[in-house]
């Protein structure tokens, strides 16, 4: 009989019952001489003891302009130190924190500081052209819930600061000990590509475990030091980065305020960091620097990847060049806290190319055919699900669109199409709304980007479906090429996958691409590539 599509990760050590704060102090404790935060950037570092003092300060000075456990705090700025002390801050208090997109405009700004009832917002100055004061002062007056407003690197932050000598300092400690780990802890809001975002509301179990369990997978001790030019607002950055840090004691290295390959390796080499972390994407871009072999790597042993699938030619250029050997392939997403599978340490290159690992501890999966509902034999593709204390709260204020995502039997529906091996390790094939029909034919875009990273002219494809006359749906392929200045044409690619791949996969289209448009934490917007091309220009080679 064929076995079912489910698993479950069975573990004798226990989840963690503490709350963030608490889990901190016992880190604290441990830990107090080593270093805990490291900014490259402006050259500050905290060790242990120092950070926990410095958390205990913004907590002291948000509880005098009044916050109270429940109460949203947004943070709306790009990785920074500031970043790290208001999310233990906010978590040692029991105060909720909101993670806005630093890519958001005013409306969209204006959205989340309504849906989630913002009282205090910490926010930059200005990045990549825009100019946050500017922005929150287009709508302050449109959000009457919003009290206060902390720039980050001028002034207003010193004085906020300052607040924390007029608090008694034990009164953080006294309110921490009547939280529950079960309490909200973070808002986390969806990228909204089909409409308004929504508000993923995690508990301290939540993201507190999965950061613990992230890191314990890749063997994390006080001994590492995690350089993260991931995004903070998203959950690789805050709870795979932070929080799998600090519940290990490792030491966080923040590179630059957003990704920049350079800074990234400069910081690594610099610090003398043992994991790196990254969307495929982003260590594309560092591997392709033009002076990357002058870079002493030697001190990566992990790292995690991941946001997207990985080209098996780059995981075998991140393993060799950059010494990364034990490198993870993790999967999940904001309202699981985020991740439910990943590769171990000890997984072959097949495993962390062609899978994104195995369920966690503590974590049940499924694939299920999406219609029914039933779970699917292994190695039969359907939707992926997943339960267990990964499994968020809910979706801020929006009980009907938490029920559409979070079944009765509260599994989360991922709406990604996955196929299940017979050894427990899951393959993602595609976004049910990726899948590309063609002609009644069902086809993955996966297994044709993976098929053309092998071209030696491609640096980087996606594949996406639009719109076609007489088969519904053709395939085109985005590519960006390895010399700019030789582009290959569609009769090419069409010929290196002529008796290769099935007529019905090959691309009838091909666009030529400087870059793909990217979410800030590093995944490609394949929406807006299938919007973008969704005419033809030219009639099919």
């Amino acid at each position: 009989m064929t076995a079912l599509s489910y698993a479950h990760g069975t573990s004798e050590v226990p989840l963690l019952g503490d709350t963030i704060g608490a889990d901190l102090d016992r880190t604290v404790a441990a830990c107090a001489d080593r270093e805990a935060l490291v900014d490259v950037a402006s050259g500050r570092r905290w060790t242990y003891a120092e950070f926990g003092a410095a958390v205990d300060e913004v907590a002291r000075a948000l509880l005098d302009l009044g916050a109270a456990k429940g109460d949203r705090v947004g943070i709306w700025a790009v990785n920074c130190p500031e970043w790290v002390l208001v999310q233990y801050a906010t978590a040692r208090i029991g105060v909720i924190l909101v993670n806005i997109n630093p890519a958001y405009r005013a409306h969209e700004l204006e959205y989340v500081l309504k849906q989630a009832g913002i009282s205090v917002l910490f926010a930059s100055l200005a990045h990549k052209g825009s100019d946050y004061r500017a922005l929150v002062g287009q709508v302050r007056g449109r959000c009457p819930e919003l009290r206060d407003v902390v720039h980050i690197g001028d002034p207003s932050w010193a004085a906020f600061t300052a607040r924390a000598a007029r608090v008694p300092h034990d009164r953080p400690a006294r309110i921490q000990a009547e939280l529950s780990c079960d309490d909200p802890v973070n808002i986390q809001y969806t990228s909204g590509t089909t409409g308004f975002p929504k508000g993923a509301t995690l508990s301290h179990h939540n993201i507190l475990n999965n950061g613990y369990w992230v890191g314990r997978t890749v063997g994390y001790t006080e001994q590492d030091r995690v350089c993260l030019p991931v995004p903070f607002y998203h959950c690789f950055g805050m709870v795979m980065g932070n929080l799998g840090a600090t519940s290990h004691g490792a030491c966080i290295v923040i590179p630059a305020p957003s990704f920049e390959p350079k800074a990234t390796l400069e910081a690594v080499q610099r610090e003398r960091c043992t994991s790196l972390y990254g969307v495929p994407t982003m260590f594309i871009a560092e591997l392709n620097l033009p002076d990357f072999a002058d870079y002493d790597l030697s001190s990566l042993r992990t790292g995690i990847m991941a946001g997207s699938p990985c080209p098996v030619e780059v995981m075998k250029r991140v393993v060799a060049e950059m010494h990364m050997e034990e490198v993870s392939i993790c999967y999940g997403m904001t309202e699981t806290s985020p991740v439910s599978l990943q590769t171990r340490r000890d997984d072959d290159l097949e495993h962390r190319t062609g899978t994104v690992g195995r369920v966690l501890p503590h974590i049940e999966v499924k694939v299920v055919d999406p219609a029914t509902g039933v779970t699917r034999p292994r190695g039969t593709a359907g939707e992926l699900c997943t339960r267990g204390y990964s499994v968020m709260l809910g979706y801020w204020s929006e009980p009907e669109k938490t029920a559409e995502a979070v079944d009765p039997g509260r599994w989360m529906h991922t709406g990604d199409l996955a196929v299940m091996r017979d050894d427990g390790y899951v393959e993602i094939v595609g976004r049910i709304k990726d899948m590309i029909i063609r002609g009644g034919e069902n086809i993955y875009p996966r297994e044709i980007e993976e098929f053309l990273y092998a071209h030696p002219r491609i640096r980087d494809v996606q594949v996406v479906g639009v719109p076609h006359e007489r088969y519904g749906e053709e395939v085109l392929a985005c590519v960006i090429p390895a010399d700019p200045a030789d582009p290959l044409t569609l009769a090419e690619l069409r010929a290196f996958c002529a008796d290769r791949l099935a007529h019905y996969k090959v691309p009838s289209r091909l666009q030529i691409l400087d870059g793909f448009p990217m979410t800030v934490s590093g995944k490609v917007r394949k929406v807006e590539l299938r919007e973008k091309w969704a005419v033809r220009d030219a009639p099919e080679a």
